[in-house]
This record gives C-alpha cells, structure tokens and sequence, in this order.
C-alpha cells in the first residue's frame, strides 16, 4: 500500500513538473508573439512613413532619382517578407536605403529647412527608438525561450509537444543605432 502512494505522489509530482513545464514554455512563445506584434507595429509606422519622405524629398532632389527608387524597392521588399531572418535582412537594407537619402539630402538646403521633411524626420527618429526597443526586448524573450526549451529536463516536454526554436531578429552591426537624421533647420547639425 505504501509503495502504491508513493508511487503516485511520484507521478503526480512528474505530471505537475511536465503541466508547469509546459504552461512556462506556452507563456515564453506568447510573449514572444507579442513582442515580434510589436516590432511589426512600429515597422509597420515607418513601412508607412516612407512613402510621405520620399513624395516630400522629391520636388527638391528631382537628380537622384535612383536613391528614391532604391528606398521605394527597400520599403516593398521590406513589407512582403515571411521569416524573422528575410525580415532582418529587408529591414536593414531599408535602413541603409534611408541613410543614403538623408546623407543625399545634405546637399539640399531648402529640403533640410522644409517643416514636412523636419517633421517627417522627428517621426523617424521616435520610430527607429521604439524599432531598437522592441527588437531588444523581443530578442530577450526569443533568448528566455530558446533556453527554456533547450535546458535538460524541460527540452523533453518541450520536444514531445512540439516547441520549436524562435529566430532573433538580428541586426547589422552598423543598424544597431536609429538612422541618424539630425538635421537642424538652416543647414546647421
């Protein structure tokens, strides 16, 4: 009789184990959903933002008509991609588009003065924080669940239920700081 008790205290305490398990592994991936919901928020902000940029830049940069192509064909690429990775790398070929246009932009006076152009850079540089903020913590969480998932006894529940590794969205090394847009008005910096 004893042994029968013991035997099922031991069971029991295995099943709570594997059900705690699994509940941390099933809240892990949701906040990674949330956290990868956010980044596509603010991506999704200057996905729309640059359309606005590249209308307001071209009466004055009507000669660098390439340049305003490249960030149109970057913004595109960037909207269609599926995976974290095809997004990493579309996103950073958007930045680096951006940074061209606005090291274009130097050579043009009056666009660095236009009150459009000075809004729409203030509203890039808030979301090109908020993109850094949101990939930092969503990189936490994918890391918090990647470990979990990976650690010996858990990576068994989570091997039997199916909890794949998530991706990090990665950056370049020269895309871990906004796009620098400091311009001031009057052609100062």
């Amino acid at each position: 009789m004893v042994f029968l008790i013991i035997a099922a205290v031991v069971v029991l305490a295995a099943l709570g184990w594997v059900v705690y398990v699994f509940n941390s592994l099933v809240k892990l991936r949701a906040l990674c959903r949330n956290a990868w919901s956010d980044i596509e928020i603010q991506l999704r902000r200057r996905h729309n933002l640059v359309p606005n940029l590249v209308e307001t830049v071209k009466g004055y940069m009507a000669h660098e008509r390439t340049t305003l192509e490249e960030v149109t064909r970057a913004r595109a690429r960037a909207t269609e991609a599926r995976t974290v990775a095809e997004r990493g790398e579309n996103e950073q070929a958007l930045s680096a588009a951006l940074r061209q246009l606005f090291a274009l932009a130097e050579s043009y006076p009056e666009l660095k003065a236009s009150a459009n152009f000075l809004e729409l850079q203030a509203a890039l540089v808030e979301i090109e924080n908020t993109i850094q903020q949101a990939r930092r913590y969503y990189n936490a969480v994918v890391r918090d669940y990647n470990i979990r998932r990976q650690v010996f006894p858990a990576s068994l529940v989570a091997g039997a239920f199916g909890f794949g590794p998530l991706e990090y969205f990665a950056a370049e090394e020269e895309d871990r700081e906004p796009v620098a847009v400091t311009f001031a008005p009057g052609g100062e910096q």
